[in-house]
Order: C-alpha cells, then structure tokens, then sequence
C-alpha cells in the first residue's frame, strides 16, 4: 500500500501551529516496516482540498490519513469534500455518531456542533478516546480525523495496528564514496524497481563525495545489487565506506 497524510491547517501553514502528525505518522508506520508515501500540509482550501484527495485517490494502493477539517465551524469542509470525492455522493446524518453529540452536549449540540454527524454516506466511525467526537473511515482504506493530535494520534495508532499490522521486513544497505553521482548514474539506471534507491551528493572540501542508500524486502537481492556498487568502487581504487 501507499500511504499518505495528509494535514488541513492553514494555522500551520502560517505559523500559529507546528505540525505533529508527520513525525507520529512515520514513526506508527515504522513499527512494521512501512514507510509514508507522501505527506501533505494544506490550507483549509476547498479547491486544493478536493484536487488533492483526488490525485490520492486515482492511486490505486492508496491509504490516506486525513488530519483536520471534520468539526462544525465554517472552515471544517473535510466531511462534504471527502464525501463528494469518495462517494460521489453528499454526506448522510450519521444515526449513532448524532446520539453521541446530543448525550454529549445536550441542548448544546444544535444548531451547529449536530453538523458533524453529518458524514459520508456508508462510513464507519472512528473512535474519539479523548471525547467521543468521531473521526470516521471509508473502505478501510481512508481514515478521517480531528487536527488536534491528542485526539487524532490515538485513533490513527489503532487503525494502523487494526489494518496494517502485518509487519514488512526491509533491508537497507548505504555507503559514502569519494566520487560524483555522476560516475554511478548508469549502474543506477539498472537497479529493479523493487529496489528504493536514495542517492545524495556532498561537497566535502571542495571534494564531490555521495552517499548511496539501496534498500528492498528481499536481502539476496538487495546484497547483489549493492555489490555492483562497491565492485565499482574498488575496481576504480576509489575510496568508499560503509555506513
């Protein structure tokens, strides 16, 4: 799977907020051995809202974890957009999620805060530990939460060790080489695609230094490719370290 977040705030984006749910979002990931695909942090703009879930949505493997935008003040438009992108379809009064806001807040719960029962149709809640004031999820593939991470961070931790749980073994071989990213560009151009490839230039010194990463699930493979980078080196009496 590929795995998105992606974060509404234009709080963040102007510098009222710093963000946390990257950091918690890779770290959850890590635990079994996945990694994010991309990560987003966007305005509270309809528009790119919608563009963006749209483009995540044309992906195929794709699991998105959607931070913010699904209360009842003006600038919350996750719920419509998610609805409409998802389901094509507008969003339905969610019968239980809407009994939980009126025990919460009584009289309170009208004529506003009721609104975020209000959610696309066929989703399934999400638990809120904090005050149980949903998130909510879609095909178990597209999850749904408050920007507050004291909320969102419990709930996201449960989908992924619900849902994405099995654990990925991944190998990782790096070097540092006295040479350009250049010189290796056409051993690059050959790994398989079932190898990630990170390759960094430095500048040490005056001196043009990289740092090759290769890293895959299947170990013999990823021994056999990284081989032909340090044959490379060897062959050529250029300096390389493991790291």
């Amino acid at each position: 799977m590929n795995f998105y977040a992606v974060i509404i705030g234009t709080e963040i984006l102007n510098g009222r907020r710093q963000d946390k749910h990257f950091e918690f979002v890779k770290n959850e990931l890590s635990k079994y051995g996945h990694e994010l695909f991309a990560s987003f942090i966007i305005k509270d703009n309809k528009e790119l809202i919608m563009k963006t879930y749209r483009m995540i949505l044309e992906d195929e493997k794709s699991v998105i974890f959607s931070f913010g935008g699904i209360g009842s003040t003006p600038d919350d438009l996750t719920r419509e957009i998610a609805a409409e992108v998802f389901t094509n379809m507008h969003t339905v009064r969610h019968i239980q999620f809407y009994n939980d806001i009126i025990k919460r807040f009584e009289d309170k719960a009208f004529p506003h805060r009721i609104k975020m029962a209000d959610i696309p149709q066929n989703a399934n809640l999400l638990f809120n530990p904090i005050n149980n004031m949903s998130g909510f999820s879609l095909e178990n593939r597209f999850f749904f939460v408050p920007g507050f991470p004291s909320m969102s961070h419990p709930m996201i931790h449960d989908v992924i060790k619900t849902y994405f749980s099995k654990s990925i073994q991944k190998y990782r071989k790096t070097l540092l080489a006295h040479a350009s990213e250049e010189s290796i560009i056409t051993l690059m151009q050959k790994l398989p695609g079932t190898i990630e490839l990170s390759c960094l230039p430095l500048f040490v010194d005056g001196e043009a230094q990289v740092e090759l990463s290769l890293q895959g699930s299947d170990r013999e493979l990823l021994l056999e490719q990284f081989k032909l980078f340090t044959d490379f080196f060897t062959q050529r009496d250029i300096y390389y370290k493991l790291i």
